[in-house]
């Protein structure tokens, strides 16, 4: 029986990404634990019954097994929202996805000349004068932002859907080989996902510099939160629209001129000073009343990758999903999922 060598980190990521332990996959498979960890510390050839069947259990063709030697990137790397709430199992499997997920994107920049990285860092800086700066830099007036991810991907982040089934962590972000990538959970409401965008960026301008320790997550969150207020609701702007203490109405109308949602709105206009402290809190009763707490109604429509369209869909040349799917090893119905929300899904 002929036996063959893989490459470890290319099983460990592999068995990751499904959310899997040595323990889980040994079960699926029928192959021991203790084969198992061979294989992956790189210490046994593996037979080619076993490894049809973690093509099969691990749901990736052989070949991907045997490509070359990739990194996983580290927890300290990513901007995780819920951070306390995720397990480690749950962490674990969104960082191998998202390791795939800028082999992705390496292989569009391969193929494209993509946007260059344009994301500033002013991790000395209060969040909000950071928001204005960006404004500044960038060219933006103190009105709304039209569409925040052709925005950010103009200026060299690449998006990513985030895979749901990690319901515990929301959108994060991570700058690799000086390249930024966010990963955005589509199943949430167009303002929710611009203010997901808007919270990211905060994050690369602020805390871009720095590994992300879990000791002060909650003070990056409260930091990352005041930046994307700020720069999709500007406190110049917001004060020149007399918002004092406005009718539930008026909220509606400022929320729909900002694209943000009803709860966002409500929130700025209270941190500013424009809501009182009771004021403020039956505005939250009223709305969550009227199921804005979780849903939106009469939303936004959700915005999309203009980078990923041109990419995967454009004339001319394009790398299609079964032409990533090839080049990276992958079914095609996976590398399907890096653009799940983010732009149709054509046969």
């Amino acid at each position: 029986m002929n036996n063959f060598v893989i490459t470890p980190s290319r099983l460990i990521i592999a068995r990751q990404r499904l959310g899997m332990t040595l323990v889980d996959l040994a079960a699926a498979s029928g192959i021991s634990r203790r084969s198992l960890s061979y294989y992956e510390k790189g210490g046994a050839s593996i037979s080619r019954d076993s490894l049809q069947r973690l093509s099969v259990t691990l749901d990736v063709p052989e070949s991907f097994f045997y490509r070359g030697d990739i990194e996983v990137i580290p927890v300290e790397a990513v901007s995780f929202r819920k951070l306390s709430k995720a397990s480690a199992r749950q962490r674990n499997m969104v960082l191998a996805e998202a390791t795939l997920g800028v082999e992705f994107y390496e292989l569009l920049s391969q193929n494209f000349l993509l946007p260059s990285s344009n994301i500033p860092t002013f991790d000395k800086v209060d969040p909000e004068l950071a928001a204005d700066m960006v404004r500044k830099r960038w060219g933006l007036s103190d009105r709304p932002i039209s569409n925040m991810m052709h925005l950010i991907e103009s200026k060299g982040v690449r998006v990513l859907s985030l895979n749901p089934s990690a319901k515990d962590i929301d959108a994060f972000c991570l700058t690799r080989d000086d390249t930024s990538y966010m990963f955005m959970n589509t199943s949430k409401t167009g303002e929710r996902q611009r203010f997901d965008i808007a919270h990211e960026l905060g994050h690369l301008v602020l805390h871009g510099g720095s590994d992300m320790s879990p000791a002060d997550s909650r003070e990056r969150e409260q930091q990352a939160n005041k930046f994307a207020s700020e720069f999709l609701m500007p406190r110049s702007r917001i004060l020149a629209q007399q918002l004092d203490n406005p009718t539930l109405e008026r909220i509606f109308a400022a929320k729909r001129y900002w694209k943000v949602s009803a709860l966002a709105m409500t929130h700025r206009l209270h941190a500013i000073g424009l809501l009182t402290d009771a004021r403020y809190r039956a505005c939250c009763i009223e709305l969550a009343d009227k199921g804005f707490r979780f849903d939106e109604p009469d939303g936004i429509v959700h915005e999309s990758s203009s980078l990923l369209k041109q990419t995967i869909y454009g004339r001319g040349k394009r790398v299609s999903f079964a032409d990533a799917g090839q080049a990276l090893s992958l079914h095609m119905h996976e590398v399907k999922t890096y653009a799940a929300g983010l732009v149709p899904m054509l046969a």
